[in-house]
């Protein structure tokens, strides 16, 4: 099963979530501050489940350390429950973003549906039959199809696994518009509401500013005002 890393300054929360995962068979590792989770992240980490209200290192500072060498899959989890509050964490480089109180149902369906999601764009599942990866090639972008890896004119770039499957949709379908719904409901997979155009904006700007060479006037992703977004295929 998956391996979890709880970085959560609450020992009753932890322990609960822990005895939670425990029970569905998940391999959890936990720590009570930013720079002790930091410190347990290992390659086979397949999901962090992050607070961002933490004393010393904060949750979105420790985030953005994480960042810097992993796309693991990120859960926050916070008492804010603002729009601005989720925000500044996807930006920051988190998944998806839980608030407290939460029931156990919902965090447990939201760490499979982040774990699944991570594994399959990983190429992590190893029930999965070997076959040769494909690659799509447009613009000197290339991308493979099976799993998370994207260069530009040879230079390998990091992203995200929302980021990643933004990417993989828009140049699968190559000059298609997408509109904010359509890019949120086919990589979220979850039902559209209006607040959630704002977190398909951040992941836009956010894949711009890694793939672009001036993300103020994009080549690749572009907006069509009105109507959403397109690769712009240059072959």
């Amino acid at each position: 099963m998956a391996n979890i890393l709880i970085i959560e300054d609450d020992a009753d929360i932890r322990e609960g979530i822990r005895i939670l995962l425990e029970s569905e068979n998940y391999t959890v590792t936990e720590a009570e501050d930013g720079m002790s989770g930091l410190a347990l992240l290992r390659e086979d980490t397949d999901l962090v489940i992050l607070d961002i209200m933490m004393p010393g290192l904060s949750g979105l500072q420790t985030c953005e350390k994480i960042r810097k060498s992993s796309n693991v899959p990120i859960l926050f989890l916070t008492a804010k429950s603002r729009e601005s509050d989720k925000l500044i964490g996807l930006m920051a480089g988190g998944d998806d973003y839980l608030t407290k109180p939460f029931s156990y149902a919902e965090l447990l369906g939201r760490i499979k549906a982040l774990i699944r999601r991570y594994s399959v764009y990983m190429g992590k599942n190893e029930n999965a039959p070997q076959t040769r990866s494909l690659y799509i090639e447009r613009g000197g972008i290339r991308i493979n199809t099976s799993f998370n890896s994207v260069t530009i004119n040879g230079i390998e770039k990091q992203l995200t696994t929302k980021e990643y499957q933004i990417l993989l949709l828009l140049m699968t379908y190559p000059n298609k518009i997408f509109s904010a719904q359509n890019l949120y409901e086919s990589v979220w997979q979850e039902p559209f509401y209006y607040s959630c155009n704002s977190t398909v904006m951040v992941h836009i700007r956010k894949l711009r500013m890694k793939i672009e060479p001036d993300p103020r006037c994009p080549k690749y992703i572009c907006t069509v005002w009105g109507k959403g977004y397109r690769f712009e295929s240059r072959d």
